[in-house]
């Protein structure tokens, strides 16, 4: 066996037998597994405890605080309820995600490989890829930020040191993931209790918070472009994978009562989790929107709210912190950019070895994410400077909300079917409304692209033979993207899972027959071995 993860290979492939899909991509002796016992106790919740928080990390990321601020500066409370409809619909679809791991033992990139043909499959991969590295671009200029504030180093500067980070984070890792994601956690809370301080001193109207959260309304110029993006920061098509890749690292009973047990405590992790990322997310909208909106408010910081970015955003601590405030922000910021990482690279491996059956080592996978996402983020922060990075991030939001639906729809059409879930499949209630949500943040996302582009269109200065040409290349892109989306929804599934949930007469039967055991022995190795490096003692090599 080799000594250490730096003699194993970079690529690392399965050998290709699909009966045994669930044996490890790496053959690791000693794997941190946690083992639900075979009991049913509410104390089982804290084994289940982890995967829904790791996932949360990505609901308080950069590119959530720079359209969380920007809402809050432009239009005050009115678009609070974008965050509350956001988080509900994160909620249900995470916990989907969760429970088609749990019941079919594999996640949603290897189920994907399963179902479609090989040219839907890469095309399924590339966009998963390019929605990580979208979702890499706000951690990108989120650290940049940050080391602006804390060291006054230029925004173009720190977007290249950004690179260095990863070896830093990795480094750190040595000495434990679960030390550095408390630290990291620490700090993020650390940010969100000074917004809950802040709201304390800024006073919103609580009336005026109330009717944000419930009453829907878009008015004014960017209402709808900048909704959609704190609908694409909130809902990742990268935390679909993610979350259902995780939850195999989990040795869960393989019993009826098991499997509805682990459901249920993944439900209510991921509800905890969520909701604590759906009070920050409220504070920050709030706060801004108070301080922005204030009469009281200087001329200095008035111009500061009106091209709100993460780079400004320090003074809206300044009752609370006063000159310390652009400090803590810039390291909570750093540490939210950091968390964010990690959840990137667990999707990237996942998505990597779920669709194409191949694996890349942590730090090559992440150095090449981040370098994709340095690219145009340099490109931006040279020309536009701190603003046009701050408007980058809302486009690299908006993206992600419009690749959504190439994960959702595949989650919900999997985790509806009788075939791949058995009696553990989505009820006609549970069905009808992920579906409901599902069309409602695609049908926000036609609109706002068909809209733009005919604004764009008829107040643009070409020549008509250029507008015709531009109007017949758009409407053919967006002709393509509903296609894609109805050929997703209508194709019907014909591939059953690899991993079907047992009736309890079933599973004693299965236990029986021999050469069957491999295929519920969970957890899945190749997951829990896929984890970030973890610190070694010199007794555990050979």
């Amino acid at each position: 066996m080799a000594g250490s993860s730096s003699d194993r290979p970079q690529f690392i492939a399965s050998s290709g037998n699909r009966s045994l899909s669930n044996a490890p991509l790496i053959e690791v002796p000693e794997t941190d597994q946690i083992v639900v016992p075979d009991k049913k106790s509410w104390k089982n919740l804290f084994a289940y405890m982890g995967p829904g928080f790791l996932v949360s990390i990505a609901y308080i990321d950069p590119g959530n605080f720079e359209t969380d601020l920007q809402s809050g500066a432009q239009f005050k409370y009115e678009l609070l309820w974008i965050i509350l409809l956001a988080s509900c619909a994160a909620l249900i679809i995470q916990s989907l995600a969760a429970n088609l791991g749990v019941v079919t033992g594999k996640h949603l990139a290897e189920h994907c490989r399963a179902e479609y043909p090989k040219l839907t499959n890469f095309i399924l991969w590339v966009l998963a890829e390019i929605a990580i590295v979208a979702c890499d671009i706000p951690e990108v200029i989120g650290t940049a930020f940050a080391l602006n504030m804390l060291f006054g180093i230029p925004v173009w500067i720190g977007v290249l040191l950004t690179g260095l980070s990863t070896l830093v984070l990795l480094a750190l890792q040595q000495y434990g993931v679960r030390k550095l994601e408390f630290l990291i956690a620490f700090l993020v809370f650390t940010i969100a209790a000074c917004f809950f301080a802040e709201l304390h001193y800024s006073k919103p109207d609580a009336a005026e918070v109330f009717k944000g959260l419930f009453v829907p309304q878009l008015k004014g110029k960017g209402a709808t472009g900048l909704a959609i993006s704190l609908l694409g920061a909130m809902v990742m098509p990268h935390n679909l994978f993610l979350h259902s890749a995780l939850v195999l690292s989990r040795k869960i009973p393989r019993s009826v009562q098991g499997i509805k047990e682990a459901c249920r405590f993944y439900m209510v992790e991921s509800g905890f989790a969520l909701m604590v990322a759906f009070l920050i997310n409220v504070s920050v909208i709030s706060v801004s929107g108070a301080v922005c909106n204030s009469p009281n408010i200087n001329a200095e910081d008035r111009a500061s709210c009106k091209d709100l970015d993460l780079n400004k955003a320090s003074f809206l601590l300044k009752n609370v912190l006063g000159s310390w405030s652009s400090k803590l922000f810039a390291v909570a910021l750093l540490a939210s950019g950091q968390s964010s990482t990690i959840t990137g690279t667990y999707a990237g491996q996942y998505v990597m070895q779920g669709f194409l059956d191949l694996r890349l080592v942590p730090w090559v996978r992440n150095f090449l994410t981040r370098c994709l996402a340095i690219v145009p983020s340099l490109i931006v922060a040279i020309i536009g400077g701190s603003a046009g990075a701050g408007k980058l991030i809302i486009i690299a939001s908006m993206i992600l909300s419009f690749e959504l639906p190439f994960a959702l729809i595949p989650l919900l059409k999997f985790t509806s079917s009788k075939t791949k879930m058995g009696q553990h499949s989505n009820s006609t209630v549970i069905s009808a409304i992920t579906w409901v949500i599902g069309s409602l943040i695609m049908s926000i996302n036609v609109y706002y692209l068909a809209n733009g582009f005919v604004d764009i269109l008829l107040h643009s200065h070409l020549k008509l033979v250029a507008v015709i040409f531009l109007g017949i290349f758009g409407f053919s892109g967006m002709a393509i993207y509903l296609a894609a989306i109805a050929y997703l929804v209508f194709r019907p599934n014909k591939k059953a899972a690899h991993l079907m949930p047992l009736t309890t007469s079933e599973s004693s039967q299965t236990a029986n027959q021999p050469g069957e055991a491999s295929m519920y022995s969970l957890p899945r190795e190749d997951i829990v071995s896929m984890q970030l490096p973890q610190r070694r003692s010199t007794e555990d090599i050979d």
